[in-house]
């Protein structure tokens, strides 16, 4: 009954700050590239966790953003989970997300402009080109971040991962880090409209490189970024 209660205050307030930093951020990147408002999207994704009843703190160090690009691999938990990582990580980064977002009002117009790539996961052709053009992102010097489950857990805990991201890698050879997101599922679930104040936390774990993981096949490399995330997740 608290959290019900607490969540009716919450929600108001939330998608005021929420459609106040939505209108701040569209503004500006009508005359800045995303890549140059990353310190903007930090600040305000900071603001949106706080404003939905989260304290954000940081684990762990994040990666030189002149070592990059990084592929980002974490678990995924809540809406919370984007907010968590730009406002950990220290320079412009994009990924891919479910092609619904992009219908959602002012969510979508944000998602787009951010430079996020849409992919459809039930159709494997247009998964695959989703997957390709963030391969040549990466090519090009862009760091990335992808959630290997594919989709929000519904029970707290990691679900199986998907091959997408370690063909990605493999490809790229592009530098991985491992990242816990903790916090957010107990903050806001899939399956569940309440939210629960408390302590949102992004840990990193160390970056591999390539010269690291190239001798291994694509199912251990599953293996490892799965065991290193759970670690970090259980510290």
């Amino acid at each position: 009954m608290v959290r019900a209660i607490l969540s009716f205050f919450l929600w108001p307030i939330w998608s005021i700050i929420f459609l106040a930093g939505a209108l701040v951020y569209s503004f500006s990147i009508l005359f800045f590239p995303s890549h140059k408002l990353h310190p903007l999207a930090r600040i305000l994704s900071w603001l949106f966790m706080f404003f939905g009843g989260q304290w954000f703190r940081v684990r762990g160090t994040a990666p030189d953003p002149k070592q990059g690009p990084y592929l980002y691999l974490m678990n995924h938990e809540s809406l919370f989970d984007g907010f968590m990582m730009v406002a950990g990580i220290r320079h412009y980064f994009t990924g891919v997300g479910a092609v619904e977002q992009f219908s959602y009002p002012v969510w979508g117009y944000l998602v787009k402009k951010y430079g996020v790539i849409p992919i459809i996961r039930q159709k494997l052709k247009t998964a695959i080109t989703s997957l390709q053009t963030l391969e040549e992102a990466i090519k090009n010097g862009t760091s990335m971040m992808i959630a290997p489950e594919g989709t929000r857990t519904l029970t707290g805990k990691m679900g199986p991962f998907k091959k997408g991201p370690f063909h990605v890698a493999i490809n790229t050879g592009v530098t991985i880090v491992p990242v816990g997101l903790v916090g957010a599922y107990n903050a806001k679930s899939k399956n569940d409209w309440r939210i629960r104040p408390g302590v949102l936390t992004t840990v990193f774990g160390e970056p591999i490189k390539k010269k690291e993981y190239e001798h291994l096949s694509l199912s251990e490399l599953q293996e490892l970024i799965r065991g290193k995330i759970s670690t970090l997740i259980d510290q």
